[in-house]
C-alpha cells in the first residue's frame, strides 16, 4: 500500500527504500475491524467466567448454583439479564473500565424493537419502525387493508412491465424483511416478493404496496409472550407443493411455540423440486426438525431443561407415514439421506409427531395467501396482538411481574468502540 501524503521525506526515493505501515489498532472501516472487535469483546466477557453458547455465538451465559446471568450481543449493543444482581453490576463495571458504556436502563427499545412488560407477559413490536417505513414510502395516508396479500394472487418473474427504479423496490423489501422480526403475519408475502429483487416488475411493486396498506391498519402488531405459559416445545409445519410458478419449487413454512409463546417462524423456498406433495411435506418436516434441534441446544445453554419429547404437528398423513416407517420404498428412496433426520429423531425419542387437521394447521399462514377470515383466525392463534388496541394490564409497581429492577433485562451501548454500520439501528 502507499503511505498517506506527508509521510514521505522531501527528496526521498520511495522506489529504492521500501516503507510499510504497522497497524497498531483496528480502525473503523477496515475489513478486520469488526472481527477484531468481536474477538476482544468475547475475550473480555469470557475472562469473567461467562460461557459462549455454541448454538448462538452472540449469547454468553454465566451460571453458579442458583444464580444465572445471560448477555446477548449485537456488534456493540447488548442486553443483560439474570437473577444475580451482583454479577450484572460487576459485568457493567468491567465493561465500563475496558470500553466505556452507556447504561440505557430497563429494556424498552432495542434496535428498532419495542419491548413492553405487563402483568400478563411481554410484548415485542416495531411500531415506530413500521411508521417510519410508511412515512419514507409516502403512504401514511393510504387506505388500510385487512390482509397483506390478495388471495389467489399469482406472481411471476415475467409478468408485467419492468420497474424503472428497481432500487426503490429493493430498499422497501429490505425494510420489510427486518419488520418480520416481530411480524409473523407478513412473513410469507415478504418472502415471496424477495424472490423478484433481480428484476422487479410493476405487479411486484403493487403487491409490496398492499403490505404497506396492511401495516397502516396494524402498525403496533407484534408477538406476545405470556408469563404463565409452560415450557413444552411444540411446532407446526406445512408445505405448498410446487407453489413457485417459475421454478416449481415447493415452499416450507413452520412456527415453533414454547408453551403458548411463539418463538420461531419461517417461510422458505425448498432447494430442489419435489416429485410429489408427500416429498415436499416430508422435506418441510426435516427443516422444522433441524430448527427444533437448534432450539433444544439453545435451551440447554440457557439452563432450561426440556426432558419431554418435542411435539410436531402435521396435516399430511403420507409424510407422517414416511417419517415413521424405517423401510425405504419407491416413494421415498430418492429422497436425500439428510431428510431422514425426522425418522432418526423420532426413533431416539426427541420428537413425537401428531396429525392435525388442515383447519388447525397454524403454519398455513407461512405457505399461502389466505382469505380475511382464515388469516385473522390464524394470526390470533399465533399470539400476534396489537397492545395499542387491546386492554392489557401493565405493572404500575415494581412488585408486579418483575419485582426488582435488577432482574429486568437492561440495554447497554458501548462508547468509543468499533461500530459496524447498520441501517436498522436507531
Amino acid at each position: 500500500m502507499d503511505l498517506p501524503p506527508g509521510y514521505h521525506s522531501k527528496g526521498e526515493c520511495t522506489s529504492l527504500i521500501p516503507m510499510v505501515c504497522k497497524l497498531v489498532k483496528s480502525l473503523y472501516g477496515l475489513k478486520q475491524a469488526s472481527r477484531q472487535w468481536n474477538v476482544k469483546l468475547s475475550a473480555t466477557i469470557s475472562a469473567l467466567g461467562f460461557k459462549q453458547s455454541q448454538a448462538d455465538h452472540s449469547l454468553f451465559v454465566h451460571s453458579s448454583g442458583s444464580n444465572f446471568t445471560a448477555l446477548l450481543i449485537y456488534v456493540d449493543d447488548m442486553i443483560i439479564t439474570g437473577n444475580d444482581a451482583a454479577c450484572v453490576v460487576n459485568l457493567k463495571q468491567v465493561l465500563d473500565q475496558k470500553f466505556g458504556i452507556k447504561d440505557l436502563g430497563s429494556l424498552k427499545y432495542f434496535l428498532g424493537l419495542e419491548i413492553a412488560r405487563g402483568a400478563k407477559g411481554i410484548s415485542i413490536n416495531q411500531r415506530k419502525y413500521a411508521l417510519d417505513v410508511l412515512k419514507e414510502a409516502g403512504v401514511l395516508g393510504c387506505t388500510p387493508a385487512k390482509t397483506p396479500m390478495e388471495q389467489q394472487l399469482k406472481l411471476s418473474k415475467s409478468d408485467g412491465e419492468v420497474l424503472k427504479d428497481a432500487g426503490q423496490y429493493r430498499r422497501l423489501i429490505g425494510k420489510l424483511m427486518y419488520l418480520t422480526l416481530s411480524r409473523p403475519d407478513i412473513t410469507y408475502v415478504v418472502h415471496r416478493l424477495s424472490q423478484f429483487l433481480a428484476q422487479p416488475r410493476v405487479p411486484h411493486m403493487k403487491a409490496a404496496i398492499r403490505i404497506l396498506q396492511y401495516i397502516k391498519g396494524t402498525p403496533g402488531q407484534g408477538v406476545f409472550f405470556p408469563i404463565d405459559s409452560d415450557l413444552q416445545l411444540k411446532a407446526f409445519c406445512d408445505a405448498d407443493w410446487a407453489g413457485g410458478p417459475d421454478t416449481r419449487k415447493s415452499l416450507t413454512g413452520y412456527c415453533v411455540f414454547l408453551g403458548d409463546a411463539l418463538i420461531s417462524w419461517r417461510s422458505k423456498k425448498q432447494d430442489i423440486v419435489s416429485r410429489s406433495s408427500a416429498e415436499a411435506e416430508y422435506r418441510s418436516m426435516a427443516t422444522t426438525t433441524c430448527e427444533l434441534t437448534w432450539i433444544l441446544y439453545l435451551l440447554r445453554d440457557l439452563c432450561v431443561p426440556h426432558h419431554k419429547p418435542v411435539l410436531l404437528y402435521y396435516d399430511n398423513q403420507a409424510a407422517l407415514h414416511i417419517s415413521a416407517n424405517p423401510v425405504f420404498h419407491e416413494r421415498s428412496k430418492h429422497i436425500e439421506a439428510d431428510c431422514h433426520i425426522v425418522r432418526n429423531k423420532i426413533l431416539d425419542g426427541t420428537i413425537k409427531t401428531f396429525y392435525v387437521s388442515s383447519r388447525s394447521q397454524l403454519a398455513d399462514i407461512f405457505t399461502k395467501a389466505l382469505g380475511v377470515e382464515n388469516f385473522l383466525r390464524l394470526v390470533n392463534k399465533l399470539g400476534v396482538i396489537n397492545i395499542f388496541n387491546h386492554h392489557i394490564q401493565f405493572p404500575n409497581t415494581a412488585k408486579e411481574a418483575y419485582e426488582s429492577k435488577e432482574n429486568q433485562p437492561r440495554a447497554l451501548l458501548l462508547r468509543g468502540s468499533v461500530k459496524a454500520a447498520s441501517p436498522t439501528q436507531q
